[in-house]
């Protein structure tokens, strides 16, 4: 299912070195290679001499003092975070100590719904539940600095408060992990849902930008028709789901090993979020049942 998007796993990057990846955008890997992170996190430096960062990263020493050698001799005047997994923000604070910088964000981690009885967030280790903006931004509010201009775009869906940050000079979108060249995103309930990802992904079929520089891969140039890829991707990937119960309900390990054709056994876990995403948005709609509430270790069928 995942080789119909055009992926490009090709970053020639050493961890905590800095490249110049476009005119005005600088970038900086963290050591945190793995399943989730590719070859590990990126952080962003917008502008020269007065500049922003976005995504500080994980709170990792060695990355920590390689972004603020990046910018020694400059002024680190914004703080901006896409969102509050824990490869993404935990370095906020340290980067606001040593800098001085106002921190700004969509706002707090959080659930994208409320949790049902007895139910736990499986990714609840992976949100950093400490951070705080200074300024919480709401969607299309714009941010300037000297030589630079950031447009605050929401994207909900990987997570709740995910935001995407458009850099108005370069044409091009800081887009996190809502969009990313090397792999799809995950979108695991209940720190993510469904829903709100595809609704993101029209939103981001409107806009203009012509290349995204995500938190982890690649740049990823022709980015209206490369959403596109990853749009006709979720639907095909809801189609199989359809498909599956329309021999008869069923769980969600067995849409797994239907649909998930070789799958790295690492990311099995993931993939069964996933499908519980979709089939949380399916119940909604109305086209599959369930008892109760959509739940991972439910039973499932077609609706009607």
């Amino acid at each position: 299912m995942a080789d119909d998007i055009p992926f490009d796993k090709n970053l020639d990057l050493a961890p905590d070195v800095v490249d110049e990846v476009a005119p005005g955008i600088r970038r900086v890997m963290a050591n945190n290679p793995g399943p989730f992170t590719f070859k590990g996190t990126l952080s962003y430096i917008i502008g020269r001499g007065k500049v922003a960062i976005v995504d500080p990263g994980p709170a990792d020493e060695r990355h920590i003092g390689a972004l603020l050698d990046a910018v020694r001799n400059e002024t680190v005047t914004h703080i901006f975070v896409t969102h509050t997994h824990r490869d993404h923000s935990p370095a906020v604070p340290a980067i606001k100590a040593a800098t001085g910088a106002t921190v700004y964000a969509e706002g707090p981690h959080r659930a994208a719904r409320p949790l049902h009885i007895g139910e736990l967030n499986p990714l609840d280790s992976s949100g950093d539940r400490d951070f705080r903006a200074d300024v919480r931004l709401k969607d299309g509010e714009v941010v300037a600095g000297e030589g630079w201009t950031i447009e605050a775009v929401t994207t909900p869906g990987h997570t709740a408060n995910h935001m995407a940050y458009a850099f108005r000079e370069a044409n091009a979108l800081l887009a996190g992990d809502h969009v990313m060249g090397w792999a799809t995103s995950i979108v695991a309930p209940p720190d993510g849902a469904m829903s709100d990802y595809m609704a993101s992904l029209e939103k981001l079929t409107k806009r203009g930008e012509s290349v995204y520089f995500p938190g982890h891969g690649p740049a990823i140039k022709d980015a209206g028709r490369f959403v596109n890829y990853y749009i006709l991707h979720r639907k095909a990937r809801e189609a199989s789901i359809l498909h599956r119960l329309a021999k008869g309900e069923t769980d969600i390990p067995t849409i797994v090993r239907a649909i998930y054709i070789g799958i790295d056994p690492r990311l099995t876990g993931s993939a069964g979020l996933s499908v519980l995403a979709h089939l949380e948005d399916l119940v909604v709609r109305g086209l599959v049942a369930t008892d109760g509430a959509p739940a991972i270790d439910g039973v499932f069928r077609l609706a009607g």
